[in-house]
């Protein structure tokens, strides 16, 4: 038996040396004391979690951690190599993020440059002689990458996507979630008082005023502010966020801000002289707020917001005493980390993130899938999509719920889904962009202006669906809004995806990661897209309501669930997640068992058959053990369910898994009712 410890060098080899792991299963670890019938993480998993301790320096220990870090650490010798071998440096995007990555890991370079990366900015908000100054302020932070208090970006009409469209929506939030303004909690009075003590250190650090007043007039807006933002559940609701208006209209819905004004400072560029005629305003009621806010807060108090908002912005690619107070609040007290992780790894996370979409996260990619990605990974995974989609065709073909008019919908939208695997066939050029091997957090900056820019130049063109928005080197996948799923190179690694492993271990693992990115076009909201990915219902009213009274029951199961005692998953925001593990476990077992006919390999592998592999696979997928503070963070804020309950709810609803193992009617395992949406 192997920790995920063991588990993370065992993948870093892998990955290095294009060999698999020691062992697709951790088998010797099951638990000899709990029926597979009883509790199926606990049995695959309990006595892992029981030993395993989380590191000082991490907020959760598992699989997809473990992975995470084996990528990290490959692409941090990756890239220590390119900054100390300049020839190595043979592409726009190898040189720039070598020069990213030195800027990062040279911290005597960042004491010394201070405070000057962000002076331009703050000297520009300091020089606001009224509140007629703020459309051309707030348009500057944007195009830099910082929404405070309102972001905006271009991306398809989410009602044609075959076009590009500006949309603004609600930001500039510092504690982590609008309730926490407002809750008489513990947790929310914890955050309130470690957010003001932030504010203090980040205002006084760069010798701004930081006084209880001043902090009192602070709070007392953003809580304005965070009374009139729409909570993360009813984000979900896309028509809710598509309210599209021409600048005037916007001016007349939301009066109190020269909106025409920022809209044109945000929106210029060598090429075009900015503004825009029409533009998507996903929450019109908080531009409301944030222009009568305009008018009515004194110019001091706005200072303090949006310089509190840069330094944030930057703080922990700043010198130490910023970086100090960021790692302090946002490590210690929302996620309960003891000390920061190795300089290389929290640098590769500051250049491209967890999710893909920083403008640097593509270089990163070049960088990993030259080290860590076969054409044989390439071929197989390929295969494992085709399985799953046509499982999934056979699924909608049988649904005895929905009418055949749905069902012709439902299949167009099915085959028009558009897969990416791996990493793009071209890398960008990032024509334009000059990072300093020394300024971090100019870089930071200067990167941001680039992707802004190409946003920019975006307005002028049509939807380009052959473009990589998430990084190569992600654990991670997704399901794009343009109709199409993507999976990186990061992902299809062990334990997920193992080009040597038996087929169950496979579509256990990152078969069920493709079946659960299919749903998401099916999901609640997704399922309100058509086949280009534009929003248009497509939908029967009575299919619709089956469809919906399927759903609600997901949200009852999943609020039955309590993770902590007294903190239940909120089942409208994770209901998308939630979904599509329910129905992607179901159609990757279909797909296994269409593989295991073709191939006919159906043996036993160390006792177990295939079809137990699959759910032995797949629970090994979701180990891992997390900080309470960072599990609670995780309950109030996102929409994904802890991973003990991403194993349960879909296994208990699946007449297999009970024949897999044998269970019985009355078992934890067996639902009575089993919920079934696709």
């Amino acid at each position: 038996m192997f920790p995920l410890r063991l588990i993370a060098a065992a993948a870093a080899s892998a990955l290095a040396l294009g060999t698999s792991p020691v062992q697709a299963l951790d088998i010797a670890s099951y638990s000899p004391d709990v029926s597979p019938c009883a509790d199926f993480y606990d049995y695959v998993n309990g006595p892992w979690v029981a030993r395993t301790e989380v590191p000082a320096d991490r907020t959760r220990i598992g699989s997809f951690d473990a992975l995470r870090v084996a990528n990290d650490r490959l692409l941090g010798d990756a890239l220590a190599e390119l900054v100390s071998k300049p020839e190595l440096q043979k592409s726009p995007g190898l040189k720039q993020v070598a020069a990213y990555f030195a800027s990062g890991m040279d911290q005597a370079a960042i004491e010394a440059q201070g405070l000057k990366p962000v002076k331009p900015l703050l000297d520009r908000i300091s020089s606001m002689k009224s509140a007629e100054d703020l459309p051309f302020v707030l348009a500057q932070l944007g195009r830099v990458g910082i929404a405070a208090p309102v972001g905006g970006y271009v991306r398809p009409d989410v009602k044609n996507t075959r076009v590009n469209v500006l949309t603004v929506g609600q930001s500039g939030l510092g504690l982590p979630d609008r309730d926490d303004y407002f809750k008489d909690t513990d947790i929310a009075k914890k955050l309130r008082t470690a957010y003001r003590l932030y504010a203090q250190r980040l205002l006084s650090s760069a010798g701004f005023a930081a006084t209880p007043e001043t902090l009192d007039a602070l709070m007392a807006f953003e809580t304005q502010l965070a009374d009139a933002t729409t909570p993360r559940a009813q984000l979900r609701d896309p028509l809710k966020v598509y309210n599209p208006m021409t600048t005037p209209e916007l001016m007349t819905k939301a009066p109190g801000l020269a909106w025409d004004a920022y809209l044109k400072a945000l929106t210029r560029s060598d090429q075009r002289p900015g503004g825009v005629e029409r533009l998507i305003v996903a929450q019109p009621e908080f531009m409301a707020r944030v222009a009568q806010l305009a008018g009515k807060t004194p110019l001091a108090t706005w200072q303090t917001y949006l310089r509190l908002r840069v330094l944030e912005n930057s703080a922990a690619r700043l010198p130490k005493a910023f970086a100090d107070a960021d790692f302090d609040y946002r490590g210690k007290t929302i996620t309960g980390l003891e000390t920061p992780a190795p300089r290389n790894e929290e640098v590769i996370q500051l250049i491209g993130g967890r999710t893909g979409g920083a403008p640097l996260g593509l270089a990163l990619g070049e960088v990993f899938v030259g080290k860590a990605f076969s054409p044989e990974a390439q071929r197989r995974a390929t295969l494992l999509i085709g399985d799953v989609k046509a499982a999934m065709k056979t699924r909608i073909q049988n649904l005895t719920w929905m009418k055949p008019e749905t069902k012709v919908k439902a299949l167009e939208k099915l085959e028009a889904m558009q897969p990416k695997i791996g990493a793009p066939t071209t890398w960008p050029t990032y024509d334009g962009m000059a990072l300093d091997p020394k300024d971090f957090a100019g870089n930071q900056l200067r990167a941001a202006a680039w992707f802004h820019g190409e946003q920019i130049k975006d307005l002028d063109r049509p939807s380009d669906r052959t473009r990589w928005t998430m990084s190569p080197y992600i654990v991670n996948a997704q399901a794009g809004g343009l109709n199409e799923i993507t999976f990186p190179a990061g992902i299809l690694q062990p334990p997920f995806f193992d080009a040597k492993a038996d087929d169950a271990v496979n579509y256990g693992g990152i078969g069920m990661v493709i079946g659960h990115e299919i749903v998401h076009h099916f999901d609640d909201r997704g399922r309100q897209f058509d086949s280009i990915g534009s929003l248009n219902d497509w939908w029967t009213a009575s299919d619709a309501e089956n469809y919906k009274a399927r759903a609600d029951r997901v949200v009852a199961l999943y609020e039955s669930y309590e993770p902590i005692k007294g903190t239940p998953i909120n089942g409208r925001l994770t209901l998308g997640e939630n979904i599509s593990d329910m129905a992607g476990m179901p159609i990757a077992f279909d797909a296994l068992q269409n593989a295991l006919r073709r191939t006919g390999k159906t043996e036993k592998i160390d006792g177990f058959t295939p079809e137990q592999r699959f759910f032995l696979s797949n629970a090994m997928v979701w180990r891992n053990k997390t900080r309470e503070a960072a599990l609670l963070n995780q309950l109030r804020t996102d929409p994904h369910s802890p991973g003990k309950f991403r194993v349960l709810a879909p296994m208990s609803n699946m007449p297999e898994f009970a024949k897999a193992f044998s269970c019985k009617s009355g078992d934890a395992m067996v639902a009575a009712d089993p919920i079934k949406v696709w």
